[in-house]
């Protein structure tokens, strides 16, 4: 089954300040889906009025990440702060609704700062949290016909202190929470930065995939840039394993925008 790409609008066509242009620039490109990590600063009214006029799929947004300036990358893994969980679930839902959305990707929030000491215990006291937020939240999810989503990410370059950070974490919360509108958003780079063993760590989880995204280990160029995963290969493994979702494209080009599509060609229907 032929692969299919979504773009991501809040890291490629930042030639465009204005969000709602970057969405015409994929369509432009041959992108039958997008993705954005923050829409909130658009009226839903806006970003609804001009997925429709394109036709194009949202195929994912993140949840309300919170306060930008102050570095916050969400709510769900953090001890007291159940409400600010739940306010931008509900945020988060309003524009999965208005989008036509199906998958949320529910950011756990970073480590606060503590004593080394202290480590072990607080660990254990996000991973209860974010279990019982998630407990919560997936059920409610399913209802309005959003796939909950959780990704590791690595904490080695991109986001030091970030709760959710490996694959074992994330299949265990996963486990624990045993609810079939819960998934793992499985991104190349950053398994490739935590982990290595691509492959077989996909092959090993392939059940519980439910998103993938790729960009170009160490600096998330383009997937034909330089760097450390042979992605003509990864794509034909993919192809090879039936997986048929989304996957998102969510690099930094190396240069301009309109440049970093030649890996994308052969996959244009």
């Amino acid at each position: 089954m032929p692969l299919k790409f979504s773009a991501n609008v809040s890291m490629i066509f930042t030639e465009e300040k204005d969000l709602l242009q970057r969405y015409r620039s994929a369509k432009q490109v041959g992108f039958k889906g997008v993705e954005c990590v923050f829409p909130y600063d658009v009226p839903t009214e806006k970003l609804s009025a001009v997925r429709k006029e394109l036709g194009i799929e949202q195929t994912l947004i993140n949840t309300y990440m919170g306060n930008r300036q102050k570095k916050e990358m969400g709510f769900a893994a953090i001890p007291g702060k159940e409400k600010e969980f739940q306010d931008s679930l509900e945020l988060s839902i309003k524009y999965c609704k208005a989008l036509g959305c199906k998958c949320l990707h529910i950011m756990s929030g970073k480590i606060p700062d503590h004593e080394e000491s202290q480590k072990a215990d607080l660990l254990k006291q996000m991973e209860d949290t974010y279990i019982k937020n998630l407990t919560d939240a997936v059920p409610r999810l399913e209802k309005e016909g959003i796939l909950a989503l959780i990704e590791p990410m690595n904490t080695k370059i991109s986001f030091p202190n970030y709760f959710m950070n490996t694959i074992d974490l994330a299949v265990r919360v996963i486990d624990k929470v045993g609810h079939r509108n819960l998934k793992l958003q499985f991104d190349f780079f950053h398994v490739q930065i935590m982990h290595g063993n691509l492959t077989k760590n996909f092959k090993d989880n392939f059940k519980h995939v439910g998103y993938i995204q790729v960009s170009q280990p160490p600096h998330r160029g383009e997937p034909d840039s330089g760097g450390e995963i042979d992605y003509n290969y990864i794509f034909a493994f993919l192809e090879e394993m039936g997986y048929n979702g989304w996957i998102g494209a969510e690099y930094t080009p190396t240069g301009k925008s309109e440049d970093s599509f030649k890996w994308f060609d052969k996959f244009k229907v």
